[in-house]
């Protein structure tokens, strides 16, 4: 039995699996897309909206940027203007409620007073008296903020959309008509914004479609698992449960991320080392796409701070590629941002699609596959230091282990953050040479991959069984890994300048 947190997570993983069941039957057409709000849509009644054909337009809407074509296309060719773009995160026009609040309103606090120094400042004169209290012409604001500023009472409240408040870098705007838009070129893909729209208004390009198509095909594909998994399909279902539920939909083989997690802590803490015994100042993590677009956007002068390390679902694809360069590889995970980064130059052609716990969910769905009625397998790839990177602190934990047990003689002072408000404060230091540390472990999300824009549960109900789940790996340490050595020869060098 599938979980919803929301009724929005129900909605949207009914729309993915309706694509995914028209992928794999080889019937995803123009014509089938604009069916898609039957049996989703109430027929007579409307569920959230004001009528029921703005409902269906929302879902149809919904329904093309799931099948990986553009929200707002009717044709073929405007359908496929995004196919083959880089961006992830879009608008939903049809959803957006255009957030009719006033961004900044004068309250029971103004005091009316003589200088009047709001109204001075006002650009567009939207500041005006009434009845002796200021009062703000909404229709001639912009929104800049200067009578906030000079309000000596603070008496001028200000209210952000929750999209907006959200977005780390700034990319999350407003058109005239209040609808909201993102600025590309801004964008970090974090899904932050989409996890906070109320209307569900951002959601993500999927890769859903073609992952169904090739499974119906029965091709050569693999599955790489992100630790974050614990607890996704409840406490009921255990890992081995969710790697047969693959296994018997089609999948190759099903690995798990945190063996390339396990890589990855040898090949940074060893890389930490060199670069310390070389000068540097600090290192960040480079596991995070997030985090790592976040430096080489907000903070470009940092970027050769960032560790040249390959991320975890990076490394375990290259394992696969190297006794399966015809694989095909589908990387499982909590995270928006992996879309983004499966195409950036340094690493694509690793990883073939990305699809979100959400869509898995849906894929399985599709295939008639709970995993609760799945008999359970193996699953044993990584330590339990390598799944820990799915939280804040994983991989700081993991870098202490193995620098320990190797007993490598280095002064490892590390800070692990999480969200972009310490973000924000840990990289500004770090510009201006005041962090107090040398090791930046990173997470765009708040508490870790755990936090990610695509779980399908949040992490307060699955904090129990990812703790239990992470504690039956039988390799307590990466130095356990058996599979360790099967890397030798495996290039996990990540060039950033590309």
């Amino acid at each position: 039995m599938f979980i919803f947190e929301t009724q929005l997570k129900k909605i949207k993983h009914n729309v993915l699996k309706s694509i995914a069941i028209l992928a794999k039957e080889d019937r995803l057409t123009t014509e089938e897309l604009s069916k898609i709000h039957v049996g989703i849509v109430d027929k007579d009644t409307p569920q959230y909206r004001c009528c029921v054909y703005k409902e269906r337009v929302i879902v149809n809407q919904r329904a093309k940027l799931a099948a990986g074509y553009s929200p707002t296309g009717d044709t073929m060719d405007e359908l496929e203007d995004i196919k083959n773009n880089d961006q992830i995160i879009y608008i939903i026009e049809a959803a957006c409620d255009k957030c009719p609040i006033n961004k900044y309103t004068v309250t029971e606090a103004c005091r009316g007073c003589l200088a009047h120094k709001c109204m001075e400042v006002c650009p567009t004169k939207a500041m005006v008296r009434v009845n002796g209290k200021a009062f703000i012409n909404q229709e001639l604001c912009k929104e800049c903020g200067l009578c906030k500023k000079q309000c000596p009472y603070h008496a001028i409240s200000e209210v952000l959309r929750p999209c907006k408040v959200v977005c780390p870098t700034g990319a999350l705007s407003v058109a005239e008509d209040r609808r909201a838009m993102i600025k590309t070129e801004d964008c970090i893909q974090c899904g932050a914004c989409m996890k906070a729209c109320p209307f569900g208004a951002i959601s993500d390009k999927s890769f859903i479609e073609p992952v169904a198509r090739r499974l119906a095909k029965k091709e050569n594909l693999y599955a790489i698992i992100a630790p974050a998994i614990g607890g996704q399909f409840g406490n009921k279902v255990s890992l081995g449960q969710v790697k047969s539920a693959l296994l018997n939909i089609g999948f190759t083989d099903v690995y798990e991320a945190a063996c390339g997690a396990d890589l990855v802590t040898i090949h940074e803490s060893n890389e930490f080392v060199e670069r310390m015994n070389s000068g540097d100042k600090y290192m960040t993590n480079s596991c995070c796409p997030g985090f790592l677009s976040y430096i080489e956007k907000k903070f470009p002068k940092e970027k050769d701070k960032i560790s040249s390390t390959v991320s975890p679902m990076i490394a375990t694809g290259k394992y696969i590629k190297s006794f399966d360069p015809d694989a095909k590889i589908i990387f499982v995970g909590p995270c928006t941002a992996k879309k983004g980064e499966m195409r950036r130059p340094d690493v694509k052609d690793i990883i073939d699609y990305v699809l979100t716990f959400e869509e898995i969910s849906a894929l399985l769905d599709a295939f008639d596959m709970d995993p609760e009625n799945c008999d359970s397998v193996t699953f044993d790839d990584g330590s339990t230091l390598g799944r820990g990177f799915a939280a804040t602190g994983g991989l700081t934990a993991a870098i202490e282990n193995y620098i320990e047990r190797e007993k490598i003689n280095i002064d490892f002072k590390p800070i692990k953050i999480s969200g972009p408000t310490d973000m924000k404060k840990t990289m500004t230091l770090a510009s201006i040479g005041k962090l107090p540390a040398n090791f930046i472990e990173g997470m765009m999300c708040e508490g870790g991959c755990v936090g990610g824009a695509g779980v399908i549960l949040p992490p307060l109900s699955t904090k129990a069984t990812f703790v239990k789940q992470n504690a039956t790996a039988s390799k307590k340490s990466v130095v356990d890994n058996d599979k360790i050595p099967e890397f030798e020869n495996i290039n996990l060098e990540r060039n950033l300048d590309k």
